[in-house]
């Protein structure tokens, strides 16, 4: 056997100490930069699957978010819808309230406009028996051919009456 390794060209001294200096260097690799490596992997890995969990959490979150939104949503168009309501029947409260003022003001008008005509008729009434008993004043003048301070205020008090009974 050694006169086939000496054939090969082996030198058992070289390859000993290539042997111990591979060890070497694999102890020395495996110290400073496999389990270095190994470690920045293993973080990564914890990191990747923190990131994870994390995003799973997020997109449960933002799922609860968007139902608590969707909620809150609903809960504002009731709200509105019962704000809605209130104000329309607030609206016709104060509808009715302003028609029955205006019904009210309608009223006491033409109870005034009623008042004023019949003081307007009064007077177009007292305007029409003082001409009245101008009239017969002036007729009694022509009838009688006296003077007008003669005539007695009862004769043409009384004529005046004879004009609105047939009146």
């Amino acid at each position: 056997m050694q006169q086939l390794v000496s054939q090969l060209g082996i030198n058992w001294e070289l390859l000993l100490s290539q042997a111990v200096n591979f060890a070497l260097l694999l102890i020395v690799l495996r110290i400073f930069v496999y389990k270095p490596v190994l470690k920045l992997l293993h973080d990564r890995r914890d990191k990747i699957e923190g990131g994870l969990v994390k995003a799973d959490e997020a997109d449960r979150r933002l799922h609860e978010v968007d139902v608590i939104g969707k909620e809150k949503i609903k809960e504002a168009e009731v709200s509105a819808m019962g704000i809605l309501k209130k104000t329309e029947a607030d609206a016709k409260e104060l509808e009715a309230k302003l028609l029955a003022v205006a019904k009210q003001h309608e009223d006491e008008a033409m109870k005034s406009a009623t008042v004023r005509l019949r003081a307007q008729e009064d007077e177009s009434r007292r305007a029409s028996e003082r001409e009245a008993a101008q009239l017969v004043r002036a007729a009694i003048e022509r009838t009688v051919e006296l003077s007008p301070n003669a005539i007695d205020d009862a004769l043409i008090a009384r004529a005046v009456q004879d004009v609105k009974k047939s009146a």
